[in-house]
């Protein structure tokens, strides 16, 4: 019963909310981002070519579901009575229950959601060798179809490359182009790849929100690692579609300026010191203040802000760390 109404629910949230000029801009993003990797993967040498080629399949067969389904789920086999509260729960649950068996023996739908539209998250599906980005997660702040260019790929688009990024993580590299269970990475591929990341660890080792309590790199490196390369993907696909030019200067701020301001307004939020302190203990993302400081590893953000040695943020180049 809950996966019917939020489906129903979903369904008018999208026609209200996301409409097909918005699915099409955002498509367009998307595209540009997937670009971005596909070069970025490209240009790295340590990446031995079996290795490179299953990375580039794996964004090839890549499916990125925007906004809502293109299909519905068939709830008809399942009957709803209004005065009938319990037997429509167990209905629904023996809905549920026909559904999962009937996936046996048949191929897995790489373009079935794990999300409903109206949800603000989006998720990376490894066996389906899929993406969701939920029509609510494609609305201000994070996405507006007015907004400039530079504004757009700096909020949703640094999360869509975060996504992305997470096709070849930790999890990812278990996963192979159709989905299946498959290390496709040459060990030493994984020693240079482990190498950067323990570098990265330690930089967010250091961070400290409270006088003796850090961050947890290795906790947090899977979703460090994401918020490293969506926002260098992200930054490449936004000069793409501006064909290689900084987009136009507003309110005093430079294209590439607007671009960092609103990856870091993604990451704006107030959190009680018990929460953040049970997030510092237990949760794989970082808090959003660090998140925030993924731009000391991108040399863009340097020349946009003219970051100088000794600022508070400042990294010296070979402190700065480039994974994808």
């Amino acid at each position: 019963m809950n996966a019917c109404l939020g489906d129903a629910v979903g369904q008018i949230y999208a026609q209200k909310y996301f409409p097909p000029d918005a699915k099409a801009q955002a498509q367009a993003m998307v595209a540009n981002l997937i670009a971005a990797y596909h070069k970025r993967l490209d240009a790295l040498t340590w990446l031995a070519p079996s290795t490179r080629a299953e990375a580039q399949a794996k964004l090839d067969t890549l499916y990125v579901g925007i906004g809502y389904p293109e299909t519905w789920k068939d709830y008809s086999a399942y009957e709803v009575r209004p005065d009938d509260a319990f037997g429509n729960l167990w209905r629904s649950s023996v809905w549920y229950f026909n559904m999962q068996i009937a996936r046996i023996g048949k191929p897995v739908d790489r373009h079935e959601w794990s999300m409903t539209p109206q949800t603000v998250n989006a998720v990376n599906l490894p066996l389906q060798n899929a993406l969701n980005f939920p029509a609510a997660i494609l609305q201000p702040p994070f996405f507006d179809p007015q907004a400039p260019a530079a504004v757009n790929y700096g909020a949703i688009g640094s999360v869509i490359g975060h996504e992305i990024s997470h096709t070849f993580d930790a999890e990812g590299s278990a996963f192979d182009s159709k989905g299946r269970v498959r290390n496709w990475w040459t060990p030493e591929d994984h020693a240079h790849f482990e190498q950067q990341a323990e570098k990265l660890e330690k930089q967010y080792d250091a961070y400290e929100p409270f006088p003796g309590v850090h961050v947890n790199g290795k906790q947090t490196i899977d979703e460090n690692i994401a918020d490293l390369g969506g926002i260098a993907a992200a930054y490449d696909g936004y000069r793409a579609s501006q064909h290689g030019a900084q987009g136009p200067t507003q309110d005093g701020f430079t294209g590439d300026q607007q671009f960092f301001i609103a990856f870091g307004q993604n990451w704006g939020s107030q959190t009680r010191e018990a929460a953040l302190r049970r997030q510092v203990l237990t949760d794989g993302h970082s808090p959003g203040q660090f998140r925030a400081a993924t731009v000391r590893n991108s040399d863009a953000w340097y020349k946009a802000f003219d970051v100088k040695p000794g600022e508070t943020l400042y990294l010296a180049p070979d402190d700065r760390i480039h994974i994808w």
